[in-house]
Formats: C-alpha cells, sequence, structure tokens
C-alpha cells in the first residue's frame, strides 16, 4: 500500500516536470531559432515478490511477480527539427536551411546558436546585438589581387569594414566583341562626308586612369578598299583631345608609333588576323591583343621631363572563333566594347550573404569584393548540446567536438540572407501534450488518494 503511494508521488513529480518543460515551449513558440524540449518517460525498478521458475516434468513455467515503484524521468531532449524560415528583408538576419550552428564567442569562449539575429557594432564586427557575442568566419585575404577565402584556417571575427575605400584601378584590359557589317560600302577618295559616315563604323568604350579619372575609348572601322574582308581601325582616347593624348597601337609589347591598325578576316567572317602600323603580322592562332598608350592629363612628368603614358590592352578576340570575338557577318554592325576592368574611387556601401555565407561588398564605383565568410558547426550528437541561455549551447562531453567548416560541406546546411529561422514549437502539439500530462498529473493524485483512503480503512479496523 505504501509502494502506490510513493509511486503516485513520483507520477506527480515527473509530470509536473513535463509540464515545466511544455511551459517553456509555449513560451518560446515565437523565439527565433528556438528548438522544443521534450520529456520521456521510463518506469523505476521493480521489486520482485517471486522470481520465475522454469519448466519441470510435471508442470510448467511460472513467470515473475513484480510490483513497479514508480516512474521517472528518462531523457529531456531539444528536438533539432527545421524551423519555418520566415523572410524579414534585413540583409544582416540570416537563417540555417538544414544542419549546423552558428559560431558565437565571448572572448575566448564559444557558443553555438540557431538564432541568425545578427548585425553590426559600431567597428563593423558582426555580432549578435542582444548579447554583443561575436559572429564568426574567415576573413578574405589578398592574393596577387584576388581575395582569397581559407575556409581550413581557424574562425575569427567577422569585420564589414563600411565605409571602407576601394581605391581606383586603370583600365588593364578593354575586350572587343562587335560585328563589322560585311555589306558596309568602302569609302572611296573624294569621298562626300555623309559617304565617309556610312562607311564608318564607330565604337566607344569608358575607360580609367591611375588617378580614376574617366576617359572614351573611340575605335572607328572602315573598309579597306580592294580588300574586301579587311578593315582599318583609328583608335583614340579623348578623341576631342586627340593631339594631347597622342594615342598608340601597337601588337605585342610594344605601343606603335601610330594609332591605327588593319583587321582581317576569312570567308567565314571569322577573325584571321591584325597588322599595325609598323607592318607587325599577329600570330596565327589564340587571342589577338594590341598594346595602347595615350598621355594621362594632368600627370606629373618623369625624370627625362615627359608626361605620363598610361597603357593597356584591347583584345579583339580569338582567332577563328565567333564567341566574344570581334567579327565581319552580312549583319548590321554593333557597337560593343563589351569589358574593361577599370574604375574610379569607391566606398563600401552595402553588403550582401549568399547561400554559401559569402559576404560580398558592394561599392560606390560598381565593384564587389569578397569580404568573408560566415563559418557553421555540426555535432555528431546535437542532442548532447547543454544549453546556454541567449537561445545558445555549448558543446558536451556527448555531443562531441564541433566540426567546422564552411555551408554545403560535411553535412551542412545552407544560409538563406534576409530571412531568420522561426521556433519549431507546434501550438496544437504542445495543448495536445498539456492534457495529456494533466490528466497523467490528476491521475497520479488519484492514486495518492485512493491509496490515503485504504490506510484510513485500515486504522479504522481497531474500532
Amino acid at each position: 500500500m505504501m509502494r502506490s503511494l510513493y509511486s503516485g508521488v513520483s507520477g506527480l513529480q515527473n509530470h509536473q516536470t513535463r509540464m515545466d518543460v511544455i511551459g517553456n515551449n509555449i513560451s518560446n513558440v515565437n523565439t527565433t531559432g528556438f528548438k522544443r524540449g521534450r520529456v520521456n518517460f521510463q518506469d523505476m525498478i521493480s521489486q520482485q515478490l517471486s522470481g520465475a521458475a522454469r519448466p519441470t516434468e510435471e508442470l510448467g513455467g511460472v513467470n515473475p511477480k513484480d510490483v513497479g515503484l514508480g516512474m521517472t524521468i528518462a531523457t529531456i531532449e531539444q528536438v533539432f527539427v527545421q524551423g519555418n524560415l520566415q523572410s524579414t528583408g534585413v540583409s544582416t538576419d540570416v537563417a540555417i536551411q538544414g544542419n549546423g550552428f552558428f559560431i558565437v564567442k565571448d572572448g575566448e569562449e564559444s557558443f553555438y546558436t540557431r538564432n541568425g539575429v545578427f548585425g553590426l557594432d559600431k567597428d563593423g564586427t558582426f555580432v549578435n546585438p542582444a548579447n554583443g557575442m561575436r559572429v564568426q568566419g574567415w576573413m578574405a585575404r589578398d592574393l596577387n589581387g584576388e581575395a582569397i577565402i581559407q575556409s581550413s584556417a581557424t574562425p575569427t571575427d567577422l569585420v564589414i569594414p563600411v565605409g571602407s575605400k576601394d581605391p581606383a584601378r586603370e583600365t588593364a584590359n578593354v575586350l572587343f566583341a562587335c560585328n563589322l557589317n560585311k555589306n558596309t560600302p568602302e569609302i572611296l577618295e573624294g569621298a562626300s562626308a555623309s559617304d565617309v559616315a556610312k562607311g564608318t563604323w564607330a565604337t566607344e568604350q569608358k575607360i580609367y586612369d591611375s588617378f580614376g579619372n574617366e576617359h572614351l575609348l573611340s575605335v572607328s572601322f572602315q573598309r579597306v578598299v580592294g580588300n574586301p574582308n579587311a578593315w582599318q581601325a583609328t583608335v583614340n582616347v579623348d578623341a576631342d583631345n586627340a593631339d594631347f593624348t597622342q594615342t598608340r597601337v601597337g601588337l605585342g609589347t610594344t605601343d606603335g608609333m601610330e594609332n591605327t591598325f588593319i583587321v582581317e578576316f576569312d570567308n567565314f567572317g571569322a577573325l584571321r588576323s591584325v597588322t599595325d602600323s609598323s607592318g607587325a603580322l599577329s600570330n596565327a592562332e589564340g587571342d589577338i591583343v594590341l598594346t595602347t598608350s595615350y598621355t594621362v592629363p594632368e600627370s606629373e612628368a618623369d625624370a627625362d621631363g615627359n608626361p605620363e603614358r598610361h597603357t593597356f590592352n584591347i583584345n579583339l578576340g580569338t582567332i577563328g572563333s565567333f564567341k566574344n570575338t570581334i567579327t565581319q557577318s552580312a549583319s548590321k554592325s554593333t557597337t560593343k566594347a563589351y569589358s574593361q576592368d577599370g574604375y574610379t574611387l569607391g566606398y563600401l556601401d552595402n553588403f550582401k550573404i549568399d547561400s554559401s555565407g559569402v559576404i560580398t561588398g558592394v561599392y560606390s564605383n560598381g565593384t564587389n569584393r569578397v569580404i568573408g565568410q560566415i563559418a557553421l558547426a555540426t555535432f555528431a550528437n546535437d542532442r548532447g548540446l547543454e544549453k546556454a541561455g541567449d537561445n545558445n549551447y555549448v558543446e558536451t562531453n556527448n555531443s562531441g567536438q564541433a566540426n567546422v567548416g564552411e555551408s554545403g560541406v560535411a553535412g551542412k546546411g545552407s544560409i538563406l540572407s534576409g530571412a531568420l529561422e522561426m521556433s519549431n514549437v507546434d501550438l496544437s502539439e504542445q495543448m495536445t501534450d498539456m492534457i495529456v500530462t494533466q490528466r497523467g498529473f490528476q491521475s497520479n493524485a488519484k492514486t495518492i488518494q485512493t491509496a490515503d483512503t485504504l490506510l484510513e480503512t485500515v486504522l479504522s479496523l481497531k474500532r
């Protein structure tokens, strides 16, 4: 009889614990990145009244007789199923679709979280604004002018240099891909101005000097009289100031003595060769690159008193190719110098985060620069993590060590910018569990009441 009392007590206590967990789940139904808890019960050790007996020749076997002594909590674990993603439109909000945790640090202590409500502090450090913990990742480093992210290195604080300068870069390469109309008329000697205009096709492209000043590169093409597949090109930088800029074009590493060259095509309209003003002939295959130079206005003179000249390459494309190459076809001429790599001074205006967690800076001069990448961590047993408050977890002896890497690798999920992961608490499920828990609590209370009535009956036997 006393056993039933204590069994009821264990039921009351443990159902109360389950109710505590349910209450915590419901209170965090709108907590970003929250993972609901779950309580599992198990019975306690039983008192054996008699053991089992094996069968004999005369009798069959006898089963053991056990009386249970109540129940206890088997586990209280976190359920790390995916929560719904909610779009916020805030670029610093990030969510994980799939496995993994963000890594945040307080000093040298690491924490792990699914809460992606991040922002910048006054120093541009990427942090959780609720507690100041710093988001971990890898900063890009410059290697021969290219931003490289070494994700095998130890993660560090991510710093977004808002307002930082991107120095001006002079144009080094201009790539052409225009078409010259095969039916363009030749310009004969003594032709009128209107005939010259009809027989000339001009292309223009903005380029930049070392100061970031903008210049206009003009390349005009005219049919060569007597050669149906040849065109003469005239190159000028700032044509309205041509006497000063003194544009020169040549094959190879020299910039030539004049600003003209002859380009020839085969009978299919593909690029065949180029001859510069000195008579030098281009290579028979591969890309055709012309070295071009011009005098930079308002620049310091060299030791000999000569003004600075800037040199860049004009790439006409690949011999025999029709892709991203200058061609000659019986269709309308097109104006397209499709790429140049110079730009003026710019400032970091904004940044964006892609699905790999790569942070790319957007500068006011139109350039993009890789700044860094957000790191993710996974665990062999994420249910073994210990709650540390503030939506954070810490690793334990049973969670395993953090496997740190970039998203999309080794089972890690992808990152979505401008969204947050909602709590995975299902209110309908929690309300149902609450009813079941309430009935369990009431039933255990009734067990105690009934046992008390039985004891009272026993005590009344002496009357």
